[in-house]
């Protein structure tokens, strides 16, 4: 990738953006659309060289916003309880975005891998069929994902703007995610759900691997969009990665086993390697580096 590219990123507040938007703004001009109610925020990205621009995507506030990007990575997401209001942020947003943005030299979509209908241990492929993964944790998430999947699957068509659409399976690293909140549950001695169909497998991907490939993904853009698993090539159970992490910080995990969690959603990559190569990033390794970066006084071991 030449330096010196115009990037829009989105959602760049958050857990697997943030890292994105100052990484690549060390060799090309990154701009940050938020509507950045922590003033803190937009201070800690603009002191990475982004440059934030205010603005309620879901309002369809682009005022400040130019035309001319070369890549849109596209990451701000909602997830509530209400329908109406997801749907319009999730969907409704993104067509407006893409219609904006649609001089751009590609747009690539952040979906998720809860768009998948669940199968036991099944190996999801981006051809599997797709439901309602998340409805007993997040009840409008897999759906409103999967509506914004058609609007952009749409919109590329529309405005022949190539687009690679990612279905993101667990990213975690330095600045949080799903094993950090289990982390933080064990060191409180808190229960962790995990599903009685056992064990919860996920397929994890560090935030090193996420900021090494979205580039990449957003080159091999296409039109129709291309959809492409994100993830590694390491299927960990969430028992597995709280039993290390409970080492690690001389704490055993407690587990709830329940029906009313998610079931196991693992994903294939092969397509992801085809385009940008494998997941580096070891997941014992990974995790470790998240206890010592966020709680290094933790760790005895």
């Amino acid at each position: 990738m030449a330096e010196g590219r115009k990037i829009l990123v989105t959602g760049a507040t958050g857990q697997v953006a943030g890292p994105v938007a100052t990484s690549l703004a060390r060799d090309h001009e990154v701009w940050a659309a938020a509507r950045f109610s922590d003033e803190r925020k937009r201070e800690a990205l603009s002191a990475e060289g982004v440059r934030c621009i205010a603005s309620d995507l879901a309002a369809g506030d682009f005022a400040e916003l130019p035309r001319d990007f070369d890549h849109v990575l596209h990451f701000a997401v909602a997830r509530s309880s209400d329908f109406d209001g997801d749907f319009r942020v999730n969907a409704e947003a993104t067509g407006a975005l893409m219609s904006h943005c649609r001089a751009a030299r590609s747009f690539l979509h952040c979906s998720t891998s809860g768009v998948y209908q669940p199968n036991g241990h099944a190996l999801f492929t981006e051809e599997s069929p797709l439901g309602d993964n998340h409805r007993v944790m997040m009840p409008t998430y897999s759906l409103s994902k999967i509506a914004a999947e058609a609007v952009v699957r749409f919109a590329a068509r529309e405005f022949d703007l190539p687009t690679t659409i990612v279905r993101l399976n667990t990213p975690y690293g330095s600045n949080g995610g799903w094993p950090f909140f289990h982390l933080e549950m064990i060191k409180k001695g808190l229960p962790i759900p995990v599903h009685s169909n056992a064990p919860s497998r996920y397929t994890l991907l560090h935030e090193d691997d996420i900021v090494r490939t979205v580039l990449g993904l957003a080159e091999a853009a296409t039109v129709p969009a291309r959809i492409v698993n994100w993830c590694g090539q390491e299927h960990v159970s969430i028992e597995e990665w709280c039993a290390y992490l409970g080492n690690l910080i001389g704490i055993e995990p407690v587990f709830d086993v329940t029906d009313r969690t998610l079931e196991s959603v693992m994903t294939d990559n092969r397509r992801m390697r085809e385009l940008v190569g494998p997941a580096r990033v070891d997941w014992r390794s990974g995790l470790r580096r998240m206890v010592e970066e966020r709680h290094p006084d933790w760790l005895v071991a």
